[in-house]
């Protein structure tokens, strides 16, 4: 029991988490804490968590026992990039949901990745703003209904894994909470990245939105993702129909280039006339 996440990495005087029944959020921590664990970590001292508002959001605040950052909505990755410029030797790993990263706080993701910014940001899709009452969110799929799609959602969801490969991120990938080891090597590879790392997990949200299309329990919505999904390799086989409501899940990209805080540093060094 000693080695056990509730004593390592979690502050017990927080649990249980507030999370729903059913809520894939419990599963993105795990996945974490084994990824960490099996880098060697034993405790969390060189890691800064930031989060924005928003179910995912509480992941790291005020569960982990380590240093974490509650931001305003949207405003995690600023932050996060304020930590790490700061203290450049730290971890500095952003959680925040699909609505918080990659609507209210887009602006902030995409030059995040443009710059290169040593930071890893994992963004829990469930598609739809959860916390605030189940409304449309840029990432819901097209026709769902949510409480402000009540007919269907006639728009077309932003597909941020890309967005983030054509920003010029170093390492994206893809995964749903079905595929736990594929996610956790993500984990990994991202935490070593040297450069801007971005994970998307597609996850459950029974209570708020897979009520509203047909699939009240998680399980359903679970093997929805399983069958749906398809490897990115197979899918660059595909034609655009055959990918419509398809998960492409995967590494989009994994790149080596130098990461902002570096060049800033540099950049420091020479002004004050180093080489």
């Amino acid at each position: 029991m000693e080695d056990h996440f509730s004593v390592k990495y979690l502050r017990k005087e927080c649990l249980p988490t507030p999370f729903c029944p059913g809520c894939g959020n419990g599963i993105v921590m795990n996945c974490f804490f084994k990824a960490i664990e099996e880098l060697g970590y034993r405790d969390l001292r060189n890691f800064v968590f930031c989060s924005g508002i928003g179910c995912a959001a509480w992941i790291p605040s005020p569960h982990f026992k380590a240093d974490s950052i509650h931001t305003l909505h949207g405003r995690a990755i600023p932050v996060a990039m304020g930590v790490k410029l700061v203290k450049p030797h730290l971890k500095v790993v952003v959680f925040g949901g699909d609505g918080d990263i990659a609507g209210i706080g887009l602006n902030h993701l995409v030059h995040a990745a443009r710059r290169n910014l040593e930071i890893t940001v994992i963004m829990v899709n469930n598609m739809v703003y959860g916390m605030t009452g189940g409304q449309v969110a840029p990432t819901t799929p097209e026709g769902a209904r949510t409480t402000t799609t009540p007919y269907g959602n006639i728009e077309n969801p932003l597909n941020t894994a890309e967005l983030m490969v054509s920003a010029g991120a170093a390492y994206v990938a893809r995964w749903t909470v079905c595929h736990i080891f594929h996610l956790k090597r993500s984990i990994k590879k991202a935490l070593k990245k040297e450069g801007f790392s971005f994970i998307e997990v597609i996850s459950q949200c029974p209570t708020s939105f897979g009520r509203r299309i047909g699939m009240r329990r998680a399980i359903d919505m679970i093997k929805w993702f399983r069958d749906n999904s398809i490897p990115i390799q197979k899918a660059r086989t595909m034609k655009k129909e055959e990918l419509k409501g398809k998960i492409i899940i995967g590494e989009f990209i994994d790149k080596e280039a130098d990461g902002f805080c570096k060049k800033i540093y540099k950049l420091i060094e020479k002004a004050r006339g180093g080489s």
